[in-house]
């Protein structure tokens, strides 16, 4: 099974300089036919106008991946560490910011620039374990003329990338145009590719900017193919959906 969601289509909410574009049902957007993707509990496209940002909020038991596709995200958080100083830094284009929530912690997002806008892809994991200890790691960015799609993060770390606490593998791929990224499809486990930026064609279908598919029990393989304008793309590789 392949569904389609297209970026149109998804939920919008505006306040106080920050634009939220929501895949699936989160904060003030609700709709009951996008409820999640398996573990894959939430992705929005933040857009966040210079000095502007999120107030402190607090996440617990889910896994937090921010992903600056422009601009620079600065953050802060009381990372719940039994009274530890609050960790802040900045996460650069390119880079993937991992917050193990656990037991509980909270942070803030904020664009660190006063003069360029700040583009960025959270996205919530359900994590398999409860009440870990709350957790930080930072992904560089790839390398110039990295191929296809780049693990960024695993379980605990193995095969490379981030430690996370689900049975995932997260990628991404930054294509010239013409170019392919590729991935054999297990069909006992689902996918979900977020296109966000340029265009490009998969399993037979044009993707645009902000669209996405989602791949339930396929074999086969993806083939991510950029258009003209070439292609930068997230692809989730998710246990089966329950």
């Amino acid at each position: 099974m392949i569904i389609q969601r297209l970026s149109h289509d998804r939920g919008r909410a505006s306040a106080d300089g920050v634009e939220s574009l929501q895949t699936f049902s989160s904060g003030a957007y609700y709709d009951p036919a996008w409820m999640g993707f398996g573990a894959l509990r939430a992705l929005r496209e933040a857009r966040v106008d210079p000095g502007a940002g999120l107030p402190v909020h607090r996440h617990a038991n889910m896994d937090v991946f921010s992903y600056v596709l422009d601009g620079a995200m600065g953050f802060e958080g009381a990372m719940g560490f039994d009274g530890d100083e609050a960790e802040a830094g900045i996460v650069r284009a390119g880079e993937l910011q991992w917050l193990g929530a656990g037991h509980g912690l909270r942070h803030r997002a904020f664009n660190a620039s006063q003069d360029e806008p700040l583009r960025f892809l959270q996205i919530w994991i359900q994590p398999d374990r409860l009440n870990a200890q709350p957790a930080y790691a930072l992904s560089a960015a790839p390398t110039a003329g990295a191929d296809g799609f780049v693990l960024r993060a695993s379980r605990d770390g193995r095969d490379g990338g981030l430690p996370v606490r689900q049975d995932l593998r997260a990628y991404s791929a930054e294509l010239a145009p013409g170019a392919s990224a590729r991935l054999a499809l297990d069909p006992g486990r689902c996918y979900w590719l977020q296109l966000a930026r340029g265009d490009a064609h998969a399993a037979g279908r044009a993707l645009a900017a902000g669209d996405a598919l989602g791949f339930a029990a396929e074999a086969g393989e993806l083939a991510l193919t950029a258009g003209a304008a070439g292609a930068q793309a997230l692809l989730l590789d998710l246990p089966a959906a329950g």
